[in-house]
């Protein structure tokens, strides 16, 4: 008997979370329920987390969390108890089955098959945002090695374990070669102890419209936090519906289980919701503690209905489906059907096996570090880089001299050209720095001249590579 956390959230939430428990149940799944109050509610009671100290203990507690969707008030002042959630947590893997359930749902993709398995607490995701300027904010992007060694290996072994056949990473490290290169380096270099396993690499725009072309192309698709937001959605759409995909979240510690689409307030109380997408979630749920045989069982006896043409509203077509039902009568269906197999869609067996091997991250000896320049950003309302450049010459001293000036990452000093559009927002760069004493004596002379430094980045060589981005068109 495995204890788990049930919220029921919002919306639709209660009535999907009945049916899908009321399913699980009657296949035999054996848990204890302990069940918590999170989302709106506990917004409007004050709390602008969403969730009360008391039920992060219960979750952490029973380290098992089933979530239906909740609704987060519209305004300022309240944050996604989603992201919260996965990274209070360290559930650093999201993984989405996108399956094609063709021709008992409309899909213009009959043969797709991919699991896209997403990196969960860093990259944009960090939310971190500034307003520097009048005219520019910037939202800082960490990619780390830890978060990019744990999301590359747990796929490559969620692979092994699935009996998949291929890995694919999509980044976009042509661009951003430091924080997306890190991340296709790391996958280079894991896949490399995997060598059953193909794999490849795509840039993440034509990536995703051959995804969305060629779906069959795939099989493990991972990727960084934002983009795999955005690629999972996708593909579980053209799988045939959002409302039908569910997906897990796994950290070293806990886990939680989920459908992927919202709350969906105006469906709420009319008993027409479909509930299959928490089901989903929950089949994942019964896998990762290790019922297989139930999460088969129930993952036949939906397949079964949806083949039997026992539709929600939402995925109902005259001509394919034989009933339009509710929640609760599609619950009803799938309970009748649990034993039974599906005889056109493929029918599911979940071996039983040891546990997916993630060992703990192992920092690695630390390189070599030199101070070579460093950034100064600088808020100037003028539009001609050369004076600006004239007046911030001026900082140059003890062998640090001003070398490129940017704006918005193009480079427009020297030699810019009088066609770039420049904000009030630029970067100053200084290189010829022996230690980073230096910079306070720079910042005092910016000051004392005038110039609003609004931020400084350092300019790293690890062992003696350069570790920062050039100009565009430097």
């Amino acid at each position: 008997m495995t204890k788990i956390t049930v919220a029921k959230g919002d919306g639709i939430g209660p009535e999907i979370m009945d049916a899908t428990l009321e399913i699980i149940l009657a296949a035999g799944a054996k848990i204890e329920i302990e069940t918590i109050d999170i989302g709106e509610k506990v917004y409007l009671s004050g709390n602008t987390s969403g969730i009360a100290r008391e039920s992060w203990d219960i979750i952490r507690r029973n380290k098992v969390f089933l979530k239906a969707p909740i609704t987060t008030p519209q305004g300022g002042g309240y944050k996604s108890l989603n992201v919260t959630t996965r990274k209070f947590l360290g559930l650093y893997a999201n993984v989405r089955p996108c399956l094609s359930l063709h021709p008992f749902v409309d899909t213009k993709h009959p043969k797709m098959d991919i699991v896209i398995i997403r990196e969960n607490e860093e990259d944009l995701y960090a939310g971190i945002e500034h307003q520097q300027t009048d005219e520019v904010v910037q939202c800082l992007k960490l990619i780390s090695r830890p978060g990019c060694e744990k999301i590359v290996r747990y796929a490559f072994e969620y692979a092994k374990h699935n009996g998949r056949k291929k890995v694919t990473c999509f980044t976009k490290d042509n661009i951003m070669k430091q924080t997306d290169g890190l991340f296709h380096k790391v996958f280079d270099e894991i896949a490399q102890e995997y060598p059953e396993i193909e794999n490849e690499h795509w840039i993440i725009d034509i990536g995703a419209a051959k995804m969305a072309d060629t779906p069959e192309a795939f099989d493990v698709i991972v990727v960084p936090n934002l983009y795999g937001d955005v690629l999972s959605d996708i593909a579980a759409q053209i799988a045939g519906s959002v409302g039908l995909a569910g997906s897990s979240n796994i950290g070293e510690e806990c886990a939680m289980f989920e459908a992927i689409h919202g709350s969906a307030p105006r469906r709420a109380g009319q008993n027409v919701a479909n509930p299959s997408g928490l089901l989903q979630g929950a089949i994942l749920m019964l896998q990762h503690i290790g019922q297989m045989d139930i999460a088969e069982k129930v993952q036949n006896a939906w397949l079964k209905t949806i083949e039997d043409g026992i539709h929600t509203y939402d995925i109902y077509q005259e001509g394919t489906s034989t009933q339009k039902v509710g929640t609760k009568e599609f619950a009803q269906a799938v309970i009748a059907n649990l034993g039974q197999k599906p005889k056109q869609l493929q029918a599911v067996e979940y071996a039983e096996g040891a546990q997916m091997y993630l060992p703990k991250y192992v920092r690695k000896a630390p390189a070599k570090k030199e101070i070579v320049g460093v950034d100064l950003f600088v808020h100037w309302s003028g539009s001609q880089a050369d004076d600006l450049a004239a007046q911030v010459s001026q900082l140059n001293h003890a062998g640090l001299e001003l070398s490129m000036i940017t704006n918005r990452g193009i480079k427009v000093w020297p030699e810019g050209f009088p066609e770039t559009f420049c904000t009030d927002h630029w970067r100053c760069r200084f290189k010829g720095l022996g230690s980073s004493a230096q910079i306070p004596a720079l910042l005092e002379k910016a000051i004392s001249q005038g110039i609003d430094v609004i931020k400084t980045e350092n300019l790293y060589e690890f062992d003696g590579k350069a570790a920062y981005s050039l100009g565009q068109g430097q």
